[in-house]
């Protein structure tokens, strides 16, 4: 329940004028839709501050990119520097927002919290989260027993979850809620016939219960907490395998659409639950996926 004066607009949102001259009984993330509604009132997000993993190529770029042509600012966490650098300086060229370049090992936990403090200090906190980063090894699973398990749990599972809690932080801090997107995978809930992925498989089943448990958790805080589980897509993580002869052709007879995933498609997802118009969308698993998983 909250008290609007007169020039707060149908639909505000934080990181509006309207915040000035709004009270809430608690805070509140994001304003009811009217009908009246604007579509930048329902998918805009211009002032705030999106936070991106793994954002140094493919779906991380993808991603921050698509954040940012909505009107956030962004903060690029990767390992490879050089190439992060380049991104950044494209997305503020591209689309007129603030992003900041922040190299670190997401898995050295100390390095990534420092990275989540400089967000708070440069960009003045996060408002939305998205754990991209991530590894795939293939072999049997006799095979990946050992240092190949390790590295993919450690990655793709404690380093997201450690991002989770630093975000969540300071979304309380800022008491205006937020959004965390997880980047699962079809084979978190599926085994894969083409690919001996254990290790991978592992660790996006426990992204995804992860992210229910958390979305539990704070949703009295308004902080939603939701998953993407996409199919094959060309990415640097597909690439060595799309050159194999036949892959493609295997991947896309996987999936009643006859076809692996296109650059941009992925985008939308991450946009709709990252904007205002999810804010009582949480707990959920969105399969991108080309119905792979209604097989």
């Amino acid at each position: 329940m909250q008290e609007t004066c007169a020039n707060n607009p149908p639909g505000a949102t934080y990181g509006s004028e309207a915040d000035k001259c709004t009270r809430s009984v608690r805070p509140v993330a994001y304003a009811p839709m009217g009908h009246n509604t604007k579509i930048q009132e329902l998918f805009g997000l211009s002032g705030r501050t999106a936070v991106v993993t793994g954002a140094s190529t493919g779906l991380g770029v993808e991603f921050a990119r698509a954040l940012a042509a909505a009107g956030a600012n962004v903060a690029l966490m990767a390992r490879s520097a050089g190439k992060l650098g380049d991104v950044a300086a494209s997305i503020e060229r591209d689309h007129g927002v603030r992003a900041i370049a922040l190299p670190v090992d997401i898995t050295d936990r100390e390095a990534c919290k420092e990275a989540f403090d400089r967000v708070g200090a440069n960009l003045e906190g996060i408002d939305i989260l998205v754990n991209n980063a991530g590894v795939a090894p293939t072999g049997r699973a006799e095979k990946q027993w050992g240092e190949n398990w390790d590295r993919t749990l450690e990655l793709n599972l404690t380093a997201l979850f450690q991002c989770c809690l630093l975000a969540a932080e300071q979304m309380r801090e800022r008491g205006r809620g937020g959004r965390i997107i997880n980047i699962a995978s079809i084979f978190g809930h599926l085994g894969s016939s083409l690919f001996r992925v254990a290790a991978y498989a592992a660790s996006k089943g426990g992204v995804e219960n992860l992210t229910r448990q958390l979305a539990v958790e704070w949703a009295k805080d308004e902080i939603t907490v939701n998953a993407i589980a996409p199919a094959w897509f060309p990415s640097e993580m597909t690439h060595g395998s799309l050159e194999r002869h036949g892959i493609e052709d295997a991947m896309a007879k996987g999936n009643p659409m006859g076809r692996i995933g296109r650059t941009g498609e992925l985008a939308a997802a991450c946009l709709f639950l990252a904007a205002p118009a999810s804010s009582y969308v949480t707990g959920v698993v969105v399969p991108v996926d080309g119905g792979y998983s209604a097989w």
